[in-house]
């Protein structure tokens, strides 16, 4: 890959990405900053060296700086939330600027404004997937064969790709996830499938075996049920086709409340998955950085506004997430320390905070450097 289609390809997409995805959090921060009446003095996209600002008529100044792998926002009060001394004059607030002190808010005021920036990456989400569902479609995948595999019970029952299946033991279906349904909850049974090849219809006999292959992981077609059920999940064996593929409109109230439950899915699967990972159910090698992202990211924009889009929503909810976890100097951090204040009546020491800070700063620094090690491994194996 030349330097320009890197660039165009892949560089540039990640960027435009990551910059709308920093922009959406950041103003949720901001919007209920601004509602609780307290001053915003920075609104920053990027870290480091600011390479184009300009002040708006309250004060605020909006920034795009020159590390694009984050943002901030600046609030009045922010210096040192624990004395309530403005570190900048090095004096006590005048009882102005404790009315517009972000320090001098009420507990709740303060949680909302913090918790305001993961929940914008998830209404965001929520938004992305609505207009998706409503605009382009939901694609559906129909119940064609696109790939038949081997040592399996549709190789053994004579199924081929291109096979569009009608039918499954008299049961009429259209869809490629009907197919699963159905050969999930029947694993050892003998099931007569209805198959339009070409212009001939034909009816093969199958058995779907069991799910598990033997490493214990599903190897072809279907289910939902967990690992650890007693009763066996069906096999057959064969994969969809992408060629086969529907979209279908949404109306506008169907594809919202299809949004909120993607949105939803995928919080919990993303959630799963970490969780697996610390169990060492998965390999912590699937962790990928910002160079992974960079890749998903021209990717998806190759593809098309869609995956574009779908792309940019799951991102959203990574973000939201991300920043949820009760680590010091992310949200979910700042939301602990809130609530350690509600309890007992007063906030943590200055020595905790500024300590625990300077832990979940290690702690971050850590995790980002160890993705972005699985990204070289990664890429290492791809080009060596």
């Amino acid at each position: 890959m030349d330097f320009f289609n890197l660039l165009t390809g892949t560089v540039v997409p990640f960027l435009a990405i990551l910059t709308v995805l920093v922009f959406v959090h950041e103003m949720g921060h901001f919007l209920l900053a601004r509602w609780n009446n307290v001053k915003v003095e920075v609104f920053s996209v990027g870290f480091g060296h600011e390479l184009w600002g300009f002040n708006d008529k309250r004060g605020t100044r909006w920034r795009l700086s020159a590390v694009p792998l984050g943002g901030y926002v600046k609030m009045f009060g922010e210096a040192d939330m624990v004395t309530g001394v403005d570190d900048a004059e090095d004096r006590p607030m005048t009882d102005d600027e404790r009315k517009v002190s972000f320090h001098h808010k009420g507990l709740g005021q303060r949680t909302a404004i913090v918790a305001a920036g993961p929940l914008a990456n998830f209404l965001f989400a929520v938004l992305l997937f609505w207009g998706v569902n409503s605009v382009f479609g939901v694609p559906k995948i129909l119940s064609a064969v696109g790939e038949v595999m081997p040592d399996t019970a549709a190789e053994a029952a004579g199924f081929q790709a291109g096979d569009v299946i009608l039918s499954v033991g008299g049961q009429p279906i259209t869809l490629f996830s009907e197919l699963s349904e159905i050969v999930s909850v029947n694993a050892h049974v003998a099931l007569d499938f209805e198959v339009q090849r070409a212009d001939a219809i034909v009816h093969l006999l199958a058995t779907p075996r069991s799910w598990k292959d033997s490493e214990g992981t599903s190897a072809g077609a279907t289910a939902s049920s967990s690992a650890s059920d007693e009763k066996p999940r069906g096999l057959l064996g064969v994969r969809p086709s992408a060629e086969h593929v529907k979209s279908e409109r949404a109306g506008l109230v169907e594809g919202l409340g299809l949004g909120i439950e993607q949105t939803y899915s995928f919080s919990v699967n993303i959630l799963s998955g970490l969780g697996e990972m610390f169990s060492g159910e998965r390999s912590a090698k699937e962790l990928g950085g910002v160079l992974s992202i960079a890749e998903f990211s021209g990717q998806a924009a190759e593809a098309g506004i869609i995956s574009t889009l779908s792309f940019l929503a799951i991102l959203s909810i990574n973000l939201g997430l991300i920043n949820l976890f009760p680590v010091p100097v992310l949200d979910g951090g700042h939301l602990v320390f809130y609530a350690a204040e509600a309890v007992r009546g007063k906030p943590l020491s200055q020595n905790i905070q500024e300590y625990s800070f300077r832990f979940g700063m290690v702690l971050v620094l850590l995790l980002m450097v160890f993705a972005t090690w699985n990204d070289f491994g990664r890429l290492f194996e791809k080009f060596g």
